[in-house]
């Protein structure tokens, strides 16, 4: 025989059921652009990492506190031999700030530079033509994780 629900004086609490707002995508016309090669994109640092194949080529950034929006823009990952031949490419590039280095792989499209969207499209164009310039295939992580295990193993 079943026991008699308990019946509760007020409503549940919708707050346990609310589903999570997802935040916008930023720069939203930068995934359109890739659209043909079929990006995926993770989140990374607060803001949208992009990857083709098996490389991260952008991340896109728009972070709205005030003294955080120095590096807002679309973030190039490269390497620091190839800052010059895109500095030709992309005049107001520089590198992010956020990361406390004076200078990094990652450069950035401002967003606040006077030609961000022509500058960010132009990005995806060298991207969608495989660019050797922009992208970088990740390390892993885990491989790092387990060889320091394995050196502490070996002692």
């Amino acid at each position: 025989m079943p026991k008699p629900r308990r019946k509760t004086a007020f409503p549940p609490d919708d707050t346990l059921f609310a589903v999570r707002q997802r935040k916008p995508v930023p720069h939203e016309f930068v995934l359109d652009a890739l659209a043909p090669l079929s990006p995926r994109t993770r989140p990374m640092f607060g803001c949208l990492a992009i990857y083709v194949e098996d490389k991260i080529v952008l991340i896109l950034r728009n972070k709205d506190k005030p003294d955080q929006t120095t590096d807002n823009g679309v973030w190039l990952a490269t390497t620091e031999e190839h800052h010059q031949s895109l500095r030709r490419d992309f005049p107001s590039m520089r590198s992010i700030k956020v990361l406390g280095k004076k200078v990094t792989g990652w450069q950035v499209l401002p967003s606040d530079a006077e030609d961000f969207e022509e500058a960010a499209l132009r990005s995806c164009e060298l991207v969608l033509a495989g660019d050797p310039r922009i992208g970088k295939v990740p390390g892993a992580r885990r491989a790092k994780a387990s060889m320091k295990a394995a050196k502490k193993r070996a002692r």
